[in-house]
């Protein structure tokens, strides 16, 4: 991924790492990064700057700043004036690494921040590249609920009025947690992750038709509640139709696409009398039990079909 149509301020990455201003840009805080990768300085300071990123965050590491140390003067101004006159976003140094003076004075020139933070590089950079891959990840926002139930993020989809909201509040009650009801903001964190929470304005709260408004997290308490959850089930819950054929095996897994990844999903029948409340405490067992390798619908019809060989043999002899 590179540039995105979302930002981060640098006043929040400065804030999430506890950065170090080294020299005084004005606005430094306002300044906006959209791209979530990360540069190490590199060849950049011998004066290549073919393909350089300029919208990337640029880091400084030992390795980088040892370079620093061994440049004339009219080299690190060569170098620096022409990186600091792409407007790269910051130069951020690892290792409480200071630059040489004249860098400074170069970027207080062209009104680049410099900070600096004691991580190691390797783990700066690699927890930086997360932030951002968060932060700045494809989204989309879905009416939904999206519960944890025994580890796994599942996600119900309904149309408004088939119980999705009253099904949370009981899988509340049974010890499970509400991440985000009515509104879900779906990130795409990773090329097969997704992420989902609750706008903060909604945040905790829960729709209950008869009753209103409640609080959650008030009610039942701080483990009744969870900011963000992954997302590894999607269950479509939908008014029982007479007509219709519904999956009584599960063979087949069916899935649902969300921001161009594949998740596995359920469709499952709402009428009076049904516990939707287990039925998603199962269905979440289950999916577990899948990527743990046992699929219990496989393993029947493997016996099934062992049986009907062996009654075959049977009558042929």
């Amino acid at each position: 991924m590179h540039t995105t149509n979302f930002k981060v301020s640098l006043g929040q990455i400065i804030d999430e790492f506890k950065l170090v201003a080294v020299n005084h840009v004005e606005n430094m805080r306002d300044v906006m990064v959209c791209n979530n990768e990360v540069n190490r300085c590199g060849l950049a300071l011998t004066g290549y700057f073919d393909h350089f990123e300029h919208t990337r965050l640029q880091i400084v590491g030992m390795v980088d700043a040892t370079y620093i140390e061994r440049m004339t003067d009219d080299k690190l101004k060569s170098v620096f004036e022409k990186m600091f006159s792409l407007k790269i976003p910051a130069l951020i140094t690892s290792r409480n690494i200071d630059l040489p003076d004249i860098v400074i004075e170069l970027s207080d020139k062209y009104g680049i921040p410099v900070l600096k933070t004691n991580l190691a590089t390797s783990r700066f950079m690699s927890a930086l590249i997360a932030y951002l891959n968060v932060m700045l990840a494809e989204r989309e926002t879905r009416h939904g609920v999206l519960v944890e139930v025994y580890g796994e993020g599942i996600l119900l989809l309904a149309e408004s009025g088939v119980g999705k909201s009253e099904t949370a509040i009981e899988l509340v009650k049974r010890g499970h947690r509400l991440v985000a009801d009515d509104a879900v903001e779906i990130k795409k964190v990773s090329d097969k992750s997704l992420v989902g929470s609750a706008p903060e304005i909604i945040r905790h709260f829960i729709e209950l038709r008869g009753i209103g408004i409640i609080d959650v997290k008030k009610i039942f308490g701080m483990g009744a509640v969870k900011d963000t959850e992954k997302i590894d089930m999607v269950i479509h819950l939908e008014n029982w139709q007479q007509q219709k054929q519904y999956d009584r095996l599960g063979l087949t897994t069916e899935y649902t696409n969300i921001l161009g990844i594949d998740i596995p999903s359920l469709t499952i029948p709402v009428k009076p009398g049904r516990n939707l409340a287990v039925i998603v405490e199962v269905a979440a067992m289950n999916n577990r039990q899948k990527k743990m390798g046992y699929n219990a619908a496989q393993i029947l019809n493997e016996r099934i079909l062992n049986e009907a060989a062996k009654n075959s043999e049977n009558e042929e002899m």
